[in-house]
């Protein structure tokens, strides 16, 4: 019987994890220091993962509490990091294999803008880029442009869903041999082989074409994240890759069921489109030592921090009102990300948490946590792999260098050995590492 392979992303963002970063051997320089994200790629190829991953968000976490002189914001370490747009270029100068993915909002760029800066990172790479295509859900970006407020949550995904329509055309606007450069003619492009998009709809006007031929992938690899109807709608319609924050197997084996029938009716191939699970690895020697590691950067992150992290995701709801050691209220409805919201409310129900347990919980990070030796973390995603329950994993260090080491070194090898990951690249472009619907 053939085993299940899996795809492996890993998903840098300094501080995911709120407490990690205090530890002696993290390094929290990383956030704007390139030699470090250079390393951290570097680790990830030498292991052969599919892609390294970077979010991104055009505003502090908690802008708003700090002008009004609310301090739990300054601590926080996620609001210190690179465009990842930047950071791309850098790493393919230092790469060969490795996919090469960052995140670009639809709410805040112009689709030309975006296709052009994905198709120059795709020929740049020599075919390894991805965007993650996400509608913002921090409240504070939208200060930034222009807006006293995001537009309405469904507002925003029909926005999307045409600005990634544009995307795909313009990148579709070449023919794939349009450019000849024939010096002996003195044709530089075919003309029959380019084409205008002429596009005309609800939120855009774009005429094309882009100012380059046809990358080297034809269409750089899509990602998304949500859970919300219409994100899964948007996701099933146009994503090559899907993140989800499942920590139940059964729920992320019905939510992969879920998507793969949504493409199907898109008329897609289901087999094409990967659902990646959000995974934290905390790994020790054994698994005592791991689990008393995850107590111990637990304890790092100051209870303030932890309750203002939650609040953004929670519909508005100030904790700091509540006995933080009572029970977590329902939460209404946000406009923000719907898929955090749920997690949280998910996590304090299943366990019984209290507020302010759930709060630090959350700030370890509000993916599965796949804590244990390099074999029983092996075990886990294995699981999850055979039960259909995924396709891979984006992987979530909680801090580098050693988290991303630990994964890379300990954790990818033991998945080798039984056969579940490759131990060498046989593709070029980074649609080839993830087996999706290929353009070139």
């Amino acid at each position: 019987m053939q085993k299940k392979m899996l795809s492996l992303a890993l998903f840098l963002f300094p501080g995911q994890h709120l407490g990690a970063w205090r530890l002696p051997d993290a390094i929290p320089e990383m956030d704007v220091g390139i030699e470090h994200y250079v390393r951290a790629a570097q680790l990830a190829e030498e292991a052969k993962l599919d892609a390294i991953f970077f979010e991104d968000q055009a505003a502090l976490p908690r802008a708003n509490d700090i002008a009004e002189g609310d301090t739990y914001g300054a601590a926080h370490p996620r609001s210190i990091h690179f465009d990842p747009m930047m950071v791309l270029p850098a790493l393919a100068m230092h790469t060969k294999h490795l996919g090469l993915a960052a995140t670009s909002t639809a709410s805040f760029n112009e689709p030309y803008n975006l296709a052009r800066r994905f198709a120059s990172i795709d020929f740049i790479s020599n075919g390894r880029a991805g965007w993650n295509l996400v509608t913002s859900f921090n409240e504070n970006e939208a200060q930034n442009f222009g807006l006293d407020a995001h537009l309405e949550h469904g507002a925003r995904y029909e926005r999307a869903s045409e600005f990634i329509d544009v995307v795909t055309g313009l990148w579709d606007s070449w023919e794939e041999d349009a450019v000849t450069r024939d010096k002996e003619t003195g044709v530089y492009f075919d003309v029959e082989k380019m084409h205008f998009l002429r596009h005309e709809g609800k939120f855009f006007k774009v005429r094309g074409p882009l100012t380059m031929g046809r990358s080297p992938q034809g269409r750089p690899v899509i990602f998304q994240a949500g859970s919300s109807e219409p994100g899964r709608e948007l996701a099933a319609r146009t994503a090559d890759v899907v993140f989800t924050l499942q920590t139940d197997i059964a729920e992320s084996r019905a939510f992969r069921d879920d998507i793969r029938a949504r493409a199907v009716r898109f008329g897609r191939d289901p087999d094409k489109i990967k659902i990646l699970v959000g995974a934290t690895p905390i790994v020790g020697t054994t698994d005592e030592e791991a689990q008393e590691l995850r107590i111990r950067m637990r304890e790092l992150i100051p209870e303030e921090l932890a309750i203002s992290h939650l609040m953004p995701h929670s519909g508005g709801v100030d904790f700091r009102t509540y006995d933080l050691n009572g029970p977590m209220p329902d939460l209404p409805e946000t406009n923000a990300g719907k898929s955090h919201r749920s997690a949280i409310v998910a996590l304090a129900r299943s366990e019984n948490l209290s507020i302010l347990q759930t709060a630090r919980r959350f700030a370890e990070g509000s993916y599965l946590k796949l804590v244990g030796a390099p074999a029983t973390v092996a075990d886990r995603m294995q699981a999850w792999r055979e039960a259909d329950a995924c396709d891979g994993f984006l992987v979530v260090p909680t801090h580098y260098p050693t988290g991303v080491e630990d994964f890379t070194r300990r954790v990818v090898p033991e998945l080798q050995r039984r056969g579940f990951f490759r131990t060498e690249y046989t593709g070029k472009h980074l649609r080839d590492h993830l087996g999706v619907t290929s353009y070139s």
